[in-house]
This record gives structure tokens, C-alpha cells and sequence, in this order.
């Protein structure tokens, strides 16, 4: 089961990817990954994408599929797997879809996580981090037991940059002009499948199940 998903920034396709992973035995693939593990492994791929990193540039889209179409041949992705966050565009999607059909392949599902901006832009908002060990919270959804302070170390918990309001509607106008061509695109080959990702963790995972099967 090859499975795509697709979310805007805090929809909870990272946590429902997890989910999927660990349900049907299949790995979680983000290209961040993919670029660790070939940088980890010295690899000719990783040493080409580790000098993009290092400028602080993107690697190139030529480079990102050639990363991916390499990690889907690995042992582990016999039984399938979930490309989180990945493809990013319809070239991406499109060469993809031309390195399957090279190995008489296909992707299976593509999952989207709808969440409409104003819940992603309140769940984000509530966001507390600790800079000094790194755990997080939810003022609402997963307080800590002390308001502002962290219950692993007793740090000052913060609202990071990225979860401020102004900060995330800009994120989202990016992922919604690079995102609905994709929505489109998978919408016209009729394997894409809309999950409402409003309702509880498990709610969300239910819907997927009932997608995927047991």
C-alpha cells in the first residue's frame, strides 16, 4: 500500500502518518529523513543534497526525486509506505507517478488532512515550547502543570516564532498555492480520499482506517 499524505502545517498528518506506520507495518518516509539517512551513510545522493543543506539552500527538485525514487527501493518498503511531505509540487507528482509506472507501479491512496486555516491558526497559536529540553505543549489541548513552565526541567516555555499568528497564515498561503494543484491533480486520477481532520486524534485515524481497511 503506497500512501501520499497531504496537510497544511499542524493539520496532524505527521501524528496520523505515525499512526498508519505503525497499524499496517509499512514506514513513514519525509524527505528530511531521506536527507539525513544518505548524509548518515555517506552516500553520492547525500553528499550532492548536504551541500545545498549546508548553504541553507533547497535541494533541487531533480535531486529530492532522485533521493526518493532510491528510498522506496529499500527492503523496508516491500509492503508499501507513506511519503509525508512529499510531493511538494505537480512536477514532483508527476515524476513520481513516472518512476512507478517505470516499475509497473502506482501510488495506492492520497490522504488529505482537511483542517480549515482558523482552527490550524488557533491550534498552532496555543503552542508552548521549552528551548531548554525541547518539550512541547497546548495551553488548551496538553497544558503543563504549571502555567508557563516546563514539567520535565522547570524552564520558561515559549511561544516559538513559527506558531505565531502572522507567522502561520503566512505558512499557509504558501502550502495552499503549492498544495491545491496537487489536490487537483490526484483529484483527476481519482485516488484521492478527504479525511476531516477537525475531530479527536483517534476520530481522524478511525476515518483513515475505514479508507485504508482493516
Amino acid at each position: 500500500m503506497k500512501i501520499i499524505m497531504l496537510g497544511a502545517p499542524g493539520a496532524g498528518k505527521g501524528t496520523q502518518a505515525q499512526q498508519i506506520s505503525a497499524k499496517y507495518d509499512i514506514p513513514q518516509i519525509s524527505t528530511g529523513d531521506i536527507f539525513r539517512a544518505n548524509i548518515k551513510n555517506n552516500t553520492e545522493l547525500g553528499a550532492k543534497a548536504k551541500v545545498y543543506m549546508d548553504a541553507g539552500d533547497l535541494v533541487p527538485d531533480d535531486l529530492v526525486i532522485d533521493l526518493v525514487a532510491d528510498r522506496i527501493t529499500w527492503d523496508d518498503c516491500k509492503d508499501g509506505y507513506i511519503l509525508d511531505g512529499f510531493p511538494r509540487s505537480i512536477p514532483q507528482a508527476e515524476a513520481l507517478d513516472e518512476i512507478l509506472r517505470s516499475r509497473e507501479d502506482k501510488v495506492d491512496y492520497v490522504l488529505d488532512i482537511d483542517v480549515p486555516d482558523e482552527n490550524i491558526i488557533h491550534r498552532m497559536g496555543g503552542r508552548r515550547a521549552c528551548p531548554n529540553c525541547g518539550a512541547t505543549y497546548h495551553i488548551e489541548f496538553n497544558p503543563p502543570k504549571v502555567e508557563g513552565v516546563c514539567d520535565n526541567c522547570g524552564g520558561e516555555l515559549i511561544l516559538r516564532d513559527d506558531d505565531k499568528p502572522e507567522t502561520v497564515k503566512e505558512r499557509l498561503t504558501v502550502y495552499h498555492d503549492q498544495t491545491q494543484p496537487l489536490i487537483d491533480y490526484y483529484e483527476k486520477e481519482d485516488i484521492l480520499e478527504s479525511v476531516d481532520g477537525t475531530k479527536e486524534i483517534d476520530d481522524v485515524f478511525n476515518q483513515i482506517v475505514e479508507i485504508l481497511g482493516e
